[in-house]
């Protein structure tokens, strides 16, 4: 194959791959945003939301999207329902608050485990063919994928840009001492910043669903690159998070097309090393 079409096709993966980080790891900086903490158990609402994708699209036999868009009410009225019963006595302690976080993940990862058991399951295709791009191949399943999180994107950015209720929650991220001066309520922000940041987890979780298979571990892995995309980006930066996103996806797809798989989770974390000793506050984070 030629070289330059060999790298064209490693960039559109790893663009392809960045967005549905970049999904991920919006939550996960949002919730770390309004709360400070770092929720250890974001990975398992992301394995939450493929099973609940699942089973809607497997047992039920609902169509693709009404599914997802039904695993994201699920998703946030969870996360509501955690950050108000589990997660509110430490909303200014963050350290017994991810302790929680831990185990509420190995709470999920396990009942998970009993429900429906360690083998891996498999969604049908929500698309067939190719999309061609001169000489460049897409898989149509993951053109799909990828518009519905480019749509899930867009409207959170909305939402965040233009709604009162988004402004209060950005408001919050920023400083919560002066939102609360201008009346912002934090006692409902918090958890609808929770909900949110896990039901984006989940829909990555249910869009993911029909390219790789569902079971109670695959949230580890997504997990791992959405908290390199937030300490790439900055901690409680978004638009650091998109950059930061984009950047990991294409470099591991680059790496993983000439090099090895191997070498470029070393470049990754090399990557990871270097922002940290030369800039620790991320690419676009705000210095402490």
């Amino acid at each position: 194959m030629d070289l330059s079409l060999l790298i064209g096709q490693a960039v559109v993966n790893g663009l392809v791959v960045g967005l549905l980080y970049l999904l991920m790891a919006v939550g996960f900086t949002l919730v770390f945003g309004v709360m400070r903490i770092v929720n250890f158990a974001h990975a398992e609402f992301y394995m939450l939301g493929a099973f609940v994708t699942f089973l809607c699209v497997t047992r039920f036999e609902l169509p693709f999207l009404p599914s997802v868009a039904l695993t994201f009410v699920v998703a946030v009225i969870i996360g509501w329902v955690i950050e108000w019963a589990v997660l509110k006595p430490f909303r200014h302690d963050e350290l017994n608050g991810m302790i929680a976080t831990i185990g509420l993940a190995m709470i999920l990862q396990n009942g998970a485990l009993m429900l429906f058991g360690p083998d891996p399951q498999s969604m049908p295709s929500v698309a067939t063919g190719v999309l061609r791009m001169g000489d460049l191949l897409v898989p149509n399943s993951r053109v799909y994928v990828v518009l519905c999180s480019a749509a899930v994107l867009l409207a959170m950015w909305l939402f965040l840009r233009t709604s009162r209720t988004g402004r209060a929650l950005r408001a919050v991220v920023q400083d919560i001492e002066i939102a609360q001066i201008q009346g912002i309520k934090a006692k409902l922000i918090y958890p609808l910043g929770f909900g949110l940041g896990v039901g984006l987890a989940a829909v990555a979780g249910g869009l993911m669903a029909p390219l790789f298979s569902v079971s109670p571990f695959i949230g580890a892995g997504p997990m791992l690159k959405a908290f390199i995309v937030v300490i790439l980006g900055g901690l409680g930066s978004i638009p650091g998070a998109a950059l930061a996103s984009l950047l990991l996806g294409i470099t591991e797809s680059v790496a993983g097309t000439f090099l090895s798989t191997s070498t470029a989770d070393i470049l990754i974390f090399a990557l990871v090393i270097g922002m940290l000793v030369v800039r620790p506050s991320g690419l676009l984070g705000r210095p402490e």
